[in-house]
């Protein structure tokens, strides 16, 4: 079971690695310069809506500093919108401006033509599907603090 479960957790960290190099490629390839691949997913993930920073790093998809970093280089270079909150003046709500909507839009489109390149590779929505339901387990197994407690070493 262990060499299963280190298998699997270093092909889900390669995964999220190749998925940033593609999306490099495709910024690249389009002569966008001033905006990176992390930053440009964190873009198409706030899609339409205004969230709090807060609210992106609880959403599991970033590390804290990285999200702060990454926020104030959106907004530097007019990918983001960032207004103080009227319900808590010690939070920022972020939105993207146009331009990030733009850049929403074109990964949105880049995605549509890799789910559609995918049937060329053997790939089947019911592959996916099935490989999703997996890796949600073991996010849950990984999320469980009382089952992570359990297998410390004790104090």
């Amino acid at each position: 079971m262990l060499a299963a479960y280190l298998d699997s957790l270093q092909v889900v960290e390669r995964l999220h690695r190749q998925l940033l190099e593609v999306i490099k490629s495709e910024l690249d390839q389009r002569g966008i310069r001033d905006l990176n691949n992390v930053q440009a997913l964190i873009l198409f993930n706030i899609g339409d809506e205004e969230v709090t920073v807060g609210e992106l790093t609880l959403r599991g998809y970033y590390l804290g500093s990285n999200v702060s970093y990454n926020v104030k280089k959106l907004v530097e270079n007019g990918y983001l919108i960032q207004e103080r909150s009227q319900h808590d003046r010690r939070s920022f709500n972020v939105r993207a401006s146009e331009e990030g909507r733009n850049i929403c839009r074109m990964l949105a489109d880049f995605f549509r033509r890799h789910a559609g390149d995918m049937g060329e590779s053997g790939l089947v929505e019911a592959d996916l599907e099935e490989s999703t339901k997996t890796l949600e387990r073991l996010l849950r197994f990984l999320s469980a603090p009382q089952r992570l407690s359990r297998l410390s070493p004790a104090a």
